[in-house]
């Protein structure tokens, strides 16, 4: 039987990111596989992969035998097993409050502009580089302007999104902000999400979790 934690992982891909970053932040040791998503017409296509997770996507954890799927249930399944430092805060109002603000970037932002969806425009229906770059932008635009009126307004924020202790949304902001920068989305409008950005960015687990210091940094 297989012992102990191992992730699936592009590093460039923000959902197998916020995984990174919640298993540092646990102080979890776990081994990463590779998962190239364009090499070899996309590794997460190959059969051995399909049939550990048949969505064809990262991440995948894998805990012993349990193979578990989609970035935020494995964040969730984290707090459950591994219960201190805390992702999400004791409060039921103020968990709904921090699981709002993860799925706004998870659920609204991030899937309208994942690969598959790029590659969908670029290979089915010939969509323009130029039109597919506005379609990336305006979502990312859209949402975290949303996110950042939110955080903005509210006394529930401190230091990171949710108090003075980073949790479960900062976890995926933090890669959602890679993801603007990488497509020359201008953040300026966004100063309350660069902040909890900079405090994130300055912690040992979020650090060892930035793309250029994964495995497999291309």
């Amino acid at each position: 039987m297989q012992q102990g934690l191992t992730l699936y992982s592009y590093w460039r891909s923000s959902a197998a990111y916020r995984v990174r970053i919640g298993l540092n932040l646990k102080g979890l040791e776990y081994a990463t596989v590779p998962v190239h998503l364009v090499r070899d017409g996309g590794q997460q296509h190959a059969p051995a992969y399909a049939a550990l997770n048949p969505q064809e996507l990262v991440p995948t954890l894998c805990d012993g035998e349990r193979v578990l799927t989609q970035s935020l249930a494995i964040l969730e399944y984290l707090e459950e097993t591994h219960p201190q430092p805390a992702l999400l805060p004791a409060a039921a109002g103020d968990r709904a409050r921090v699981r709002a603000l993860a799925q706004l970037v998870a659920c609204d932002i991030h899937p309208l502009n994942n690969l598959r969806v790029l590659q969908f425009f670029d290979q089915e229906w010939h969509v323009p580089q130029s039109e597919r770059d506005d379609w990336i932008l305006h979502w990312m635009r859209t949402g975290l302007s949303a996110l950042e009126t939110t955080l903005a307004g509210a006394a529930q924020t401190g230091r990171f999104c949710h108090g003075d202790a980073p949790g479960l949304a900062d976890c995926c902001l933090v890669p959602q902000l890679y993801n603007a920068r990488r497509f020359r989305l201008d953040l300026d409008a966004f100063p309350t999400l660069r902040r909890i950005e900079a405090a994130c960015l300055a912690l040992p687990a979020f650090d060892a979790a930035r793309p250029e210091n994964q495995p497999d940094a291309a």
